[in-house]
């Protein structure tokens, strides 16, 4: 460990240039005292660590000293694909090994290009988690993450909506989808009742109640993509979700509204509206989901949107609007 640790400050060192013993003690995560000692373990291997006083002081390297010794482990390279996603690597077990694999990079870097990257690391940071909303507790994503690297068979016990079951899963891939994580994984055969030996289905990771590495292995299904089964997948759940479509006026304001309310639909809808009238409201077709969801939906948009049609979902929304007129009366 304590090896890694000195691979990592010398690299820190490098890419960075003068940086005090408080930085470096933050980034490696020890006391500033372990940061003494380490810097003392480099000077005595060789290494020309410069001591710079006064308040813009700090450790450097000596003009010119660049190591080498830039090598990625396995795992270290497999995290470079997270590395626009600290959290969720974070929530991978991969925290250490990509920051360790981005040191490494940077060394790796002529210095333009190693100038480069730290600009674009300062200037710009993806953040996977939704707006206003916890994230899901997963305290089994390590165990499903590793099955799914392993290609292990996991036997899971999952809550559904309809209750609780018990399934034999073949892990093929993580998807971390609006700060949500989900399994993609293959219903193991003989068993997966209602889902379909061998049918490849998606699982919510914060609803599994426990979850048990076997020893066996499985195959993958040939030509298997993840990014295209998921593609698939959330077009599919779009297609069987939105079944209706709901005939709107909408106000200059309303037209604002419906993308932030309604996403690629809304703003779909909006690309086919009709031309304004003299008060600027435009008449749009929305695809909306079922009567009951739909009603909730539209009431967002308040006094924006006025619902024209089909009968029954206008009809359906003014008895909303009224039975809330009177409870607030």
């Amino acid at each position: 460990m304590r090896a890694d640790r000195l691979l990592s400050l010398l690299l820190l060192l490098q890419n960075r240039g003068r940086t005090t013993a408080p930085e470096l003690a933050a980034e490696l995560e020890v006391s500033v005292r372990t940061v003494y000692r380490d810097i003392d373990a480099l000077g005595a291997s060789g290494v020309p660590v410069l001591a710079d006083r006064g308040p813009a002081g700090g450790y450097r390297l000596a003009d010119g000293y660049r190591t080498r010794l830039t090598g990625l482990t396995d795992t270290q390279a497999g995290s470079l694909f997270l590395a626009g996603v600290p959290g969720p690597a974070q929530d991978l077990g991969l925290g250490a090994d990509l920051a360790a694999a981005q040191l490494k990079l940077q060394a790796a870097l002529p210095a333009q290009l190693a100038g480069r990257a730290r600009q674009i690391q300062e200037r710009f940071h993806l953040d996977a988690t939704a707006w206003f909303r916890d994230a899901d507790p997963v305290p089994h994503l390590a165990r499903i993450a590793q099955a799914v690297w392993d290609q292990r068979v996991l036997h899971a016990h999952y809550r559904r909506w309809r209750g609780e079951v018990r399934r034999e899963l073949h892990p093929l891939g993580l998807v971390l989808k609006g700060g949500i994580w989900y399994l993609v994984a293959g219903v193991g055969v003989g068993v997966g009742v209602g889902d379909g030996d061998g049918a490849v289905r998606t699982y919510r990771v914060a609803r599994f109640l426990a979850v048990d590495t076997a020893e066996d292995g499985f195959e993958r299904p040939a030509g298997f993509q993840l990014a295209a089964y998921w593609q698939e997948s959330t077009d599919r759940l779009d297609a069987a979700l939105r079944r209706q479509t709901a005939q709107l006026r909408l106000s200059p304001r309303g037209r604002q509204l419906l993308p932030m309310q309604f996403g690629a639909a809304g703003t779909r809808a909006l690309a086919d509206a009709g031309p304004p009238d003299a008060d600027g409201w435009v008449r749009i077709s929305l695809a909306v989901e079922s009567e009951t969801i739909a009603v909730g939906d539209l009431l967002r948009l308040g006094t924006e949107a006025e619902v024209l049609g089909p009968p029954e979902l206008r009809r359906a929304l003014a008895e909303t609007v009224t039975a809330l007129a009177d409870r607030y009366a």
